[in-house]
């Protein structure tokens, strides 16, 4: 349970100095700007909750007394909350950092708290500490953005982040930064008040010392009445309106499995070069998608903690599926993946991997820590797999489950008394099932 510590003791520091004046807010703090009856941090503290977060720093400075009042000491929202006071004077994000820095951790995750950014956090701080290099000093969640949402500020290239700079124009910055890092507390070491932190993530990529996490979920930055009504929006969409949702296991149902040279074995694939697409996939997803349904991957991924690949491989991959099904009109809208082993192997590189977890499929986990940041007619959920693993998990997790393939002896024994809902034999079946034979 290593890692689950690990996210339970991260620090997670939030700047809440923002005003809200463009919002023409009276008197609120951008981060307690009202939505849809709650403040707007509820939704981003729920989602990093989910995470298994439990410790977090509020930079308070604009209205820090309203802020105080509502979180407290966080007992209500089941964290723990603690204050750092900017004092009358603006000092910027990195003074306001600069000026806590007594209260820091060693290292820390670093957030905004007037955007709504849903990324896979334990991704993030697998990736920091999947390097072991003590050169490497932060890394910075980023989203290919082409000067969509705003100003694109990032060059990535070839797995590397050549360049974070918000001063330069330059054409090869595709990828803008997403407004989560986690840092090592010596990047404030020497500097003084009264500076943006932009500067020293700008320092760190030039050196080579910042490291990126690609990810594929648009954020929510509440800056104008318009940009706030959009979230609004959106949050009642997903998290006050019941929809269903479809979980498909991933290999042997996704994609086709693999021919390992190495071990001469079927394996799952690793590089993008090694994956292909089970026949009929694209048209059920699609058809499943346009059928109001969300669709969700849920993948057990060992091969890291069994020493066969290495761990970014392992979330680059899944990175580049949710990118090319979306290229196909697809919107996956996460992939959960365990990369875990209750043993591992001789070759295992980051051991951190190697533990019981709660979300290797059959546990349920890699469904149920979904609930709590959707809301989901479970009812008429489903989950697909071509495994007992599949099955047991989406039985555990409460909804109903289809075996893609053969109910075999071995798989009898294995299931119990846990019989899938449907059985077939071919991905049409399974768009019949779930969609009413549209």
């Amino acid at each position: 349970m290593y890692m689950e510590k690990l996210l339970e003791n991260t620090q997670v520091v939030v700047l809440m100095g923002g005003l809200g004046t463009r919002l023409g807010l009276k008197n609120v703090p951008k981060a307690m700007a009202d939505v849809n009856g709650i403040p707007f941090f509820d939704y981003q503290l729920r989602i990093l909750k989910r995470w298994g977060f439990q410790k977090f720093l509020f930079l308070v400075g604009y209205q820090a007394s309203m802020i105080e009042d509502y979180y407290g000491d966080g007992s209500r929202f089941q964290v723990q909350i603690v204050y750092s006071y900017d004092g009358k004077e603006q000092m910027g994000t990195g003074g306001a950092l600069k000026n806590a820095y007594g209260m820091l951790e060693e290292e820390f995750i670093l957030i905004y708290g007037d955007s709504f950014m849903d990324i896979d956090y334990r991704e993030l701080v697998y990736r920091y500490y999947a390097v072991e290099n003590p050169e490497i000093k932060g890394i910075m969640a980023i989203l290919h953005n082409s000067n969509n949402f705003d100003k694109s500020n990032v060059i990535y290239e070839d797995g590397v982040l050549v360049l974070y700079d918000k001063s330069v124009d330059n054409q090869r910055m595709e990828y803008i930064d997403y407004g989560v890092s986690l840092l090592s507390k010596s990047v404030l070491d020497d500097v003084s008040l009264n500076f943006d932190i932009a500067e020293v993530l700008t320092k760190l990529s030039i050196t080579g010392k910042l490291l990126a996490q690609v990810t594929t979920k648009r954020f929510y930055e509440i800056g104008k009445p318009s940009s706030l009504e959009e979230f609004r929006v959106y949050a009642k969409g997903r998290f006050d309106t019941v929809q269903r949702a479809v979980f498909f296991d991933r290999d042997g149902v996704i994609n086709e499995l693999y021919f390992n040279d190495d071990t001469e074995q079927l394996d799952s694939p690793f590089r993008k070069e090694e994956f292909v697409y089970k026949k009929g996939i694209i048209e059920t997803l699609r058809k499943i998608q346009d059928s109001n349904y969300y669709v969700f991957i849920v993948t057990n991924q060992p091969a890291a903690a069994k020493g066969k690949v290495a761990l970014e491989a392992l979330y680059d991959l899944n990175t580049w599926i949710i990118q090319d099904l979306a290229k196909k009109g697809i919107d996956v809208e996460f992939v959960a993946l365990c990369p875990h082993h209750p043993t591992g192997s001789k070759k295992t590189r980051n051991h951190f991997l190697i533990q019981d977890c709660k979300c290797r499929k059959p546990k349920a986990a890699l469904l149920t820590d979904l609930y709590s940041v959707y809301s989901l007619d479970l009812e008429n959920s489903f989950m697909v797999g071509d495994s007992y693993t599949d099955i047991i998990a989406g039985k555990k997790a409460g909804v109903r489950t289809i075996l893609l393939g053969d109910m075999k002896c071995d798989m009898c024994q294995k299931l119990l008394e846990n019989y899938p809902d449907f059985i077939v034999d071919d991905i049409s079946g399974i768009v019949k099932i779930i969609t009413g034979g549209k």
